[in-house]
């Protein structure tokens, strides 16, 4: 059985940034018909949301305009090609690997739509071999990162002496409802942003960075509802039940303990939790979770505050965090996130 490891993270982030305060303004007089109480109650959200800056494909002026979903969906398309660009270069001259190395490509996206998918256009713009596995994820919201690890990894470790680039990007803002006056659509508007990432994973041996010793996802029962989009007229309408948080808290036990003792570790052995931030209300839930296990999830509330929720992309800021750092050989970590389905999707690094 081969070895996967984990290269390189680069992160990418669109041109346009904006803190929390700037917002608020924009989204007063986007709710000036709605009464004086709602107001309040949305910009406490926006508040609260433990998000200090977030950056965008367009301008928040341009965010607060009524637009078509042709429009929003094609600057996503330029952005994401941009983006996914600039994130595998970057990544490819960290490792000193050159485009047409790569064996394969994975590219994650749910916050558009686009066919061919942006694997295609990152072969013609950077170089890639004409034989290049492509496999694109479009559909598993935030969880997709993790998945995407998931299936580097099933591809490695039948496979010697290979090389993925697994390419990220996502732009909620593009998927902003301006007429939807839902608490979901709230919510989401306060915490989410745009960004992408790409991680290099090799199965050679002489390969650098950590390894994955494991990898499985938990799909809950019967959770379909609690998470995802609706496609309507206008665009990708986001669904977000506010029982996440207490659903994740019920099955916690189920989906930390058995998967750590499959691979022959604990809860005790992992120093180090990479998680999804997906808001700071499961942020919150998670942390008490893990709090009381005596472990911290302190990276994943800093790429919150600095970037807000940028889907799949999310967790591999987090990732990158720890890859930065020497981190003495031994050590483990523990990715997870949640996404659309309901699942949870694990991986354990080994340092």
């Amino acid at each position: 059985m081969n070895t996967t490891k984990i290269v390189t993270v680069s992160k990418a982030l669109p041109p346009y940034s904006s803190e929390t305060k700037e917002i608020i303004p924009f989204v007063n007089d986007w709710l000036q018909e709605q009464d004086d109480r709602f107001k309040r109650k949305v910009v406490k959200i926006f508040e609260g949301a433990a998000v200090d800056r977030r950056y965008g494909i367009m301008p928040v002026k341009d965010v607060f305009t009524s637009t078509s979903f042709e429009e929003k969906n094609r600057i996503y398309v330029e952005a994401s090609k941009k983006l996914g660009q600039q994130a595998l270069t970057k990544a490819l001259a960290t490792a000193d690997w050159s485009a047409d190395s790569l064996d394969y490509i994975i590219t994650v996206s749910c916050t558009g739509i686009m066919i061919p998918s942006l694997d295609a256009y990152l072969i013609n713009a950077l170089g890639l071999g004409q034989d290049v596995i492509r496999l694109p994820i479009t559909e598993m919201g935030c969880a997709a990162g993790v998945s995407g690890l998931i299936y580097a990894h099933n591809f490695l470790r039948s496979n010697p002496n290979k090389r993925i680039a697994l390419v990220a990007v996502e732009s909620p803002t593009a998927t902003f409802q301006l007429n939807d006056y839902s608490m979901a659509n709230m919510v989401s508007a306060a915490i989410f942003g745009d960004g992408a990432a790409c991680v290099l994973l090799s199965s050679e041996e002489m390969a650098q960075g950590p390894s994955i010793i494991g990898e499985e996802m938990y799909h809950f029962r019967d959770t379909t509802h609690l998470m995802g989009f609706d496609l309507v007229n206008s665009g990708l309408q986001m669904v977000l039940d506010p029982t996440v948080p207490e659903t994740i808290a019920h099955y916690f036990p189920d989906i930390v303990h058995p998967f750590l003792a499959k691979y022959g570790s604990s809860i005790e052995k992992v120093n180090h939790l990479i998680f999804h931030p997906g808001g700071r209300k499961i942020v919150r839930t998670v942390e008490g979770l893990f709090g009381s296990l005596g472990k911290n999830i302190d990276d994943t509330r800093e790429v919150l505050r600095l970037f807000g929720n940028m889907s799949s992309v999310t967790v591999l800021y987090v990732l990158q965090r720890f890859l930065e750092r020497e981190l003495p050989s031994g050590e483990q970590g523990m990715v997870l996130s949640f996404g659309p389905g309901f699942s949870a999707q694990r991986v354990l690094l080994e340092w």
